[in-house]
C-alpha cells in the first residue's frame, strides 16, 4: 500500500477550478477539420506574389480542400493528426501586357500531413490557358518557384497556429504551473517535437539531404551563329536579360555570381576561357543551402554552326526532369527564338 501522499499521480486529485481531465491524463480529442478547412482559405486565396520588373501571379480561388484534421490530448502531451489534399486557381499577367494575355491555372497540393515538413510539400503547377507560350512559362515558373516558396511559407504558419491557437485549451491549467505553454510537449503520431532540439534537428535534415540520389545531364545543340556570339549571349548581362525576359545578375569574371530566371537560379563561375568554356557552380534557389551542381559548357565553332556542348553533374534526381526541361525550354529554345540562332546566319 502506498504511503500517504504517495501513489499513482492519476489517483492524486489537485485543486482545479474546473476539476476535470486531472494533471491532463485522460485522452481528449478535438476536431480541427472545419477549421483548418477556414484557416487555410484564409492563408491561401488571393495571395499576391509579385517580381518587380517582370509580372504578377495571384490565387484567385480554393476549389477543394479534401481531409481532415484532429488535435489531441494524452498524458499533457500535444499529438496532431491532419492531412490535406488542396486545389486552388491562380492567373498572372506580365507587366505592360494587355489584360486579354492573361494566363490562368491550377494548383494541387496533395501531401500537406504531419508526415512532411514544409519543404517537402508538393506544390504542383499546372497551366490552364498560355501553354506553350512564353508568357506562360514564364509565369508559371514564377508561380512554380517564388509562388511555392510563399505557400510554403503559408502552409507553415497553418500548422503553427494549429499548433499553437487551436489547440491552446486541450492542456489545461494546474493550480501551481498555470496556463503556460513553454512547457508543453507537442507531437504528431510519429516524433515528439521539442522546441529546444529545433534547430538541431534542422541542420541534421540538411546533412541528410545531402545524401540524396544525384544524376548527370549531357545535351548538345548546334547554335546557327559564331562561337563568339553565343558566348557573350551567355554572360552579358544585358542579353542574358533579353532571353531571360527578366532581370538578372551576372558578374562573368572567376568567381563573380550570377542570379537567373527571378532568382530561381543562382550561382558563380569557376572557369571562363573567351569563345570556348565556361564552367560554373549551379543551383536551384530550392536546393539544400550550399549545395551546387557542377555546369560545363563548351563551344565548339564549326562551319555554319557552333556546337554548344553542356554537362551538368550533381543534379538532384527528384529534379533531374526540371533541370533538364529548363535547359532546353529556358536556355536553348529561348536563345533561338530571342536572337535568331536557329536559323542559317553563315
Amino acid at each position: 500500500m502506498a504511503k500517504w501522499g504517495e501513489g499513482d499521480p492519476r489517483w492524486i486529485v489537485e485543486e482545479r477550478p474546473d476539476a476535470v481531465n486531472v494533471n491532463n491524463w485522460h485522452w481528449t480529442e478535438k476536431n480541427a477539420s472545419q477549421w483548418s478547412k477556414d484557416k487555410l482559405t484564409e492563408l491561401l486565396k488571393n495571395l499576391n506574389i509579385d517580381e518587380p520588373g517582370l509580372g504578377f501571379v495571384e490565387i484567385t480561388d480554393i476549389t477543394s480542400i479534401d481531409g481532415e484534421a484532429i488535435a489531441n490530448n494524452r498524458k499533457a502531451k500535444l499529438i496532431f493528426f491532419y492531412e490535406w489534399n488542396i486545389k486552388a486557381e491562380w492567373r498572372g499577367l506580365l507587366n505592360g501586357k494587355s489584360p486579354d494575355l492573361e494566363v490562368k491555372g491550377s494548383i494541387e497540393i496533395p501531401n500537406l500531413s504531419e508526415e512532411n515538413d514544409s519543404s517537402e510539400i508538393d506544390v504542383n503547377v499546372t497551366l490552364k490557358t498560355g501553354a506553350g507560350s512564353v508568357d506562360g512559362d514564364i509565369l508559371k515558373e514564377l508561380m512554380r518557384n517564388k509562388g511555392t516558396a510563399i505557400i510554403r511559407e503559408k502552409l507553415d504558419l497553418y500548422i503553427k497556429q494549429l499548433k499553437e491557437d487551436f489547440a491552446k485549451d486541450l492542456i489545461l491549467p494546474t493550480k501551481d504551473k498555470g496556463n503556460s505553454s513553454s512547457n508543453q510537449k507537442v507531437e504528431n503520431n510519429k516524433v515528439t517535437v521539442n522546441k529546444n532540439e529545433f534547430n538541431g534537428v534542422i541542420k541534421r535534415a540538411e546533412v541528410d539531404s545531402m545524401k540524396m540520389e544525384k544524376k548527370v545531364l549531357e545535351l548538345s545543340e548546334k547554335m546557327k551563329c559564331r562561337a563568339d556570339e553565343i558566348f557573350r549571349v551567355l554572360t552579358v548581362t544585358e542579353l542574358l536579360t533579353a532571353f531571360n525576359q527578366c532581370p538578372v545578375d551576372c558578374d562573368a569574371t572567376e568567381g563573380g555570381k550570377f542570379r537567373l530566371f527571378n532568382g530561381s537560379v543562382e550561382g558563380y563561375f569557376v572557369k571562363i576561357e573567351q569563345n570556348k568554356l565556361i564552367q560554373q557552380k549551379w543551383r536551384f534557389k530550392t536546393w539544400p543551402a550550399d549545395y551546387y551542381s557542377d555546369v560545363t559548357i563548351s563551344l565548339e565553332e564549326k562551319d555554319d554552326h557552333t556546337l554548344m556542348n553542356i554537362k551538368q553533374t550533381g543534379i538532384p534526381a527528384t529534379d533531374y526532369d526540371r533541370t533538364e526541361n529548363g535547359w532546353k525550354n529556358f536556355y536553348i529554345e529561348s536563345i533561338k527564338r530571342t536572337f535568331g540562332f536557329g536559323a542559317m546566319l553563315f
